[in-house]
């Protein structure tokens, strides 16, 4: 026996790994650089640098002095660990053309300017001549138009301008004069003249460079605060353009950002291309949530020789493949199986993408995308309160100074005055119902009869009161009628302004 053994083939011993060499774990340069380069689908980072704006913009001779003005430590802030940058306004109005980004920027805009203001005055003086002309002059020059694109530049790039064009006192447009155009437009009329308005003008950020800007004083009123701005080429003063901003960035990151705020496309994108990520796995699962594997005989095929019949069977299986036809299958070679990924949960999950996307916006997903909530006594009443509550804000810090200060120019242009008593009010968003609003006037109605009979009211202040609200089915109700007041017996008397109802 030894004999033999000693002609058979000897196995060679297999090296046995140690402990280290087990965890231990080699990953070539070429698959690291090929991470790197591919990255996690649907981001985008954007170093933070000097911002540049499109040439034509800043004269060519003044380009290079105005652009060294900028002395943000950009190369010391990327070092520190920034790792979003502005992305740029080409890069802005790319994402624009996504429903998903046009949706909420327009939506927002489109609710601060539904209901729009409501003028009000002070004191005892009829006003009433004067509010119609401003209310025309505001529709003439389409004022609430402009404010809802001007809100939109904001939602869409961080940033809106509405310029303010008006002939100077020797009687030319500021436009074609530069002298007047880089003056300061003050609310006087010595300045701003009876007819001296001609418009009111949007401009797109990408078309604007801030000029002298203060950096070195935080203590001063003007620091990171453009008094001018180049518009592709002509200086023009920060008072005859209107800002709207409604996300400041850090004055760190003013000048990276063309001095704008950030824009709403690019706080959601993280979240819309979570969305629309979910939405195409969703999509390509329920296309292919059923795979049918059949079983055949592939050894020509795995050996490298060519085997044109495997291809014609698979092209006769798909012929057949039917949920009413029938699937003849070789019983000796052939086998068919079928592997069906399960559905349950997946709309969930797309729902969740959704309410994700809407909620960095704040507006509810039935006002911005009309889904309705679900489940029993499901209701989306306390979340439009809410947002009706947030574009109320929005009003007041991005539209109250600009609009008072359009409403200024304007009187100037109209009665070569500013009226201090000639207010307004933003009208609320929320409305009643023709149900709630008939309980609240019953309401009412029943704690007037009750004013009355305690002799706190008079039948005819009540009469007042419902013939000057604007909201009463009676607004138009004439004062100088006769009122009847029920006496003691329950019998009507006639009562007129002159003479009281006997209320004892």
């Amino acid at each position: 026996m030894k004999f033999l053994n000693f002609f058979r083939r000897r196995a060679e011993p297999v090296p046995v790994a140690t402990p280290e060499e087990k965890a231990q774990m080699r990953i070539s340069a070429m698959a690291m650089a090929r991470a790197r380069e591919t990255g996690r689908p649907g981001l985008q980072r954007f170093e933070l640098r000097p911002y540049e704006p499109p040439p034509g913009v800043i004269p060519a001779a003044d380009r290079s002095a105005v652009l060294a003005m900028d002395s943000t430590p950009y190369g010391y802030l990327n070092a520190v660990g920034f790792a979003n940058g502005f992305p740029g306004y080409q890069y802005l109005a790319d994402l624009s053309q996504r429903p998903e980004y046009r949706k909420m920027a327009s939506r927002l805009a489109e609710e601060m300017t539904r209901k729009w203001i409501a003028f009000k005055t002070k004191g005892d003086g009829d006003k009433t001549d004067k509010i119609t002309k401003i209310e025309e002059a505001l529709e003439r020059h389409r004022i609430r138009e402009l404010f809802k694109e001007a809100a939109e530049d904001d939602g869409y790039f961080g940033r809106g301008q509405i310029y303010v064009e008006m002939k100077s006192p020797r009687g030319t447009v500021a436009t074609d004069d530069p002298i007047e155009l880089a003056s300061p437009l003050f609310l006087d009329p010595r300045k701003i003249a009876k007819g001296s308005l001609v418009a009111f003008r949007k401009v797109e950020p990408v078309w604007t460079y801030p000029g002298v800007y203060q950096s070195t004083s935080p203590l001063k009123a003007g620091f990171y605060k453009p008094g001018e701005w180049y518009v592709m080429g002509q200086i023009v003063h920060c008072s005859r353009m209107l800002m709207f901003i409604s996300r400041e960035v850090p004055d760190i990151l003013k000048a990276a950002y063309n001095f704008g705020g950030l824009s709403m496309s690019q706080i959601a994108e993280p979240y819309v291309n979570n969305w629309l990520r979910t939405r195409n796995s969703v999509g390509d699962l329920v296309h292919s949530f059923s795979l049918t594997i059949l079983k055949t005989n592939m050894e020509a095929t795995l050996s490298g020789a060519g085997d044109e019949g495997l291809a014609e069977r698979a092209d006769l299986f798909n012929q057949y493949r039917d949920n009413r036809g029938l699937m003849i299958t070789d019983k000796e070679m052939e086998e068919i199986e079928q592997i069906n990924t399960p559905l349950s949960g997946v709309h969930e999950l797309q729902a969740q993408a959704q309410e994700q996307m809407a909620s960095v916006s704040s507006i509810p997903l039935v006002v911005l995308l009309g889904i309705t909530p679900s489940g029993l006594n499901a209701s989306s009443d306390g979340e439009i309160r809410v947002f009706y509550d947030y574009v109320k804000g929005q009003q007041g810090s991005i539209y109250r100074d600009n609009l008072k200060r359009v409403i200024d120019i304007v009187q100037l242009d109209e009665f070569g005055e500013i009226d201090p008593d000639i207010t307004f009010e933003f009208v609320p968003l929320f409305e009643l119902s023709e149900k709630e609003i008939a309980e609240a006037n019953k309401v009412e109605a029943d704690t007037d009869a009750i004013y009355i009979d305690r002799g706190v009211l008079m039948p005819e202040d009540v009469r007042a009161r419902l013939a000057t609200d604007p909201d009463s089915p009676y607004h138009a109700l004439e004062l100088s009628d006769e009122v009847k007041a029920p006496d003691e017996e329950g019998v009507s008397e006639e009562v007129t302004e002159d003479e009281p109802a006997n209320t004892a």
